[in-house]
């Protein structure tokens, strides 16, 4: 007989339907719990995932507020004349509050030197048998090699190119017409009365590029009274104040005061330096909003039916939460809780900006300082925070620990769904194998019963009974 290759095709039972019955019976229940526990434990990790990111972003906040640097900054606030900017300022953590008028009455240059009717063509040789130039402005010099038979343009080229330029620039001015000249023109970066350019030689033949002659004689590059060296001068609150460059360490103490452009007649830039309470100020309102998003988030989390419902460590963390908030501070300038710097609480446990005591901007008028000692102390409201952060948010912090075991699940789970396929597999083929054979026997037995039939049927006087 050849071999039966579905289930009851041989005997006619519907055995296809037993064997499916058998395996879902078997499969369907175990299925189902594991999705029901793979549902339970990602959206247990997604809601503590969820916590976690508010808590970092709220961590992330606090951090800031537990550095003192971020209560000792200085605002400049600065109003230029009508005419443009004429100043920058820049002010360190030391820097007394005040109100100051600051004109420029002068910025700061190098020098420029010029060489006299000595040359027709940038091609024109300076020197037959060569030598050396050195070029100063203030402390800075160096020195340039000039070959014999050297060009104008060779020696714009040397001095440009020289890797000890200290800021020297050179450029040939070609005024052209009927009697044509070729003029050297030679800058230095170097700013500041006293700093002019000095180029010298050691051999006469040189002294059309220096400023003074080799020999005593006349020198070929002169500095016009328009081209010396200046220093900058500003006044402030009419106080006159030189410096060899446009940036003014000091000049008002702890400022860096940089003048851009000379003030136009009597025009002056106002300058107010205080302490920066509108940063503060800032930084507190982001507190308030981390804090509450962490607040809410958690409450989200643990509502009833949700995913964190009744979990006794999330609810301890909340209560951390909110205690913190209540930390007693010393020495903070009559500050003692976050409470008295213009924050309240509200009935469903978020924070506010509050003015029952005094407002966030009474608080830092009145004591800046405090308001900063208050958060960022030692024993204070931020570093209070910071602590109990660190603890469930560092690499081996509560919310790692749960997050790995979690993982730990849904990957066990996925092995455990591996083997439970596999087992319903083998049994699957197990029931076939011994319907198969049932099958075969049913089918043969139903074959010989019809043979047998035939036969009788054949013999005289067998009568059927239909």
């Amino acid at each position: 007989m050849a071999a039966i290759t579905s289930a009851g095709v041989g005997s006619g039972l519907d055995l296809e339907s037993i064997i499916q019955a058998t395996v879902n019976a078997e499969d369907l229940p175990r299925v189902q719990r594991f999705e029901t526990t793979k549902t339970r434990l990602s959206v247990e990790l997604s809601g503590l995932g969820a916590v976690k990111s508010s808590l970092s972003a709220f961590q992330d906040i606090v951090k800031k507020l537990a550095e003192l640097e971020n209560f000792t900054k200085r605002s400049n606030t600065i109003t230029q004349p009508a005419s443009g900017s004429v100043i920058s300022v820049a002010s360190n953590d030391t820097a007394t509050p005040g109100n100051f008028n600051i004109k420029v009455n002068q910025l700061a240059q190098g020098s420029r030197a010029t060489t006299n009717a000595a040359f027709t063509s940038p091609s024109d040789v300076v020197s037959a048998n060569g030598g050396q130039l050195t070029i100063a402005a203030g402390a800075k010099t160096f020195d340039i090699d000039i070959a014999a038979g050297a060009t104008l343009e060779e020696v714009r080229s040397a001095i440009n190119n020289s890797a000890d330029n200290f800021g020297v620039s050179v450029n040939i001015i070609n005024t052209g017409g009927a009697s044509p000249e070729s003029k050297l023109v030679i800058t230095s970066s170097v700013t500041g009365a006293g700093n002019d350019l000095t180029i010298t030689s050691d051999t006469a033949e040189l002294d059309n590029l220096s400023t003074t002659a080799f020999a005593g004689g006349t020198p070929g590059l002169t500095i016009a009274a328009a081209d010396i060296a200046k220093d900058a001068i500003i006044e402030v609150d009419g106080i006159a104040i030189n410096s060899s460059s446009n940036v003014f360490k000091d000049a008002i103490q702890d400022l860096t005061i940089t003048a851009t452009k000379v003030s136009e007649g009597t025009e002056s830039a106002k300058l107010t330096v205080d302490y920066d309470k509108s940063g503060v100020e800032k930084l507190l309102g982001e507190f308030i909003d981390a804090y509450n998003n962490a607040i809410g988030t958690i409450d989200y989390h643990t509502q009833v039916g949700a995913a964190l419902y009744g979990d006794s460590s999330i609810r301890s963390l909340r209560s951390q939460m909110t205690s913190s908030l209540s930390t007693v501070v010393s020495n903070a300038g009559g500050f003692e809780t976050l409470f008295d710097v213009g924050i309240g609480l509200t009935k469903d446990g978020t924070l506010e900006k509050s003015s029952l005591v005094r407002s966030v901007s009474d608080a830092l008028t009145s004591n800046y300082t405090g308001v900063g000692k208050l958060f960022a102390s030692e024993n204070g409201v931020a570093k209070t925070f910071e602590s109990f952060l660190e603890t469930h948010l560092e690499s081996k912090g509560s919310f790692t620990f749960r997050e790995d075991n979690l993982n730990r699940s849904l990957k066990q789970l996925e092995n455990d769904r591996e083997s439970h396929d596999y087992r319903m597999t083998q049994l699957e083929s197990g029931l076939r194998a011994k319907y198969a054979s049932l099958d075969v026997l049913i089918a043969q037995m139903q074959s010989t019963g019809s043979y047998i039939t035939q036969q009788l049927a054949s013999l005289p006087g067998f009568t059927s009974k239909k």
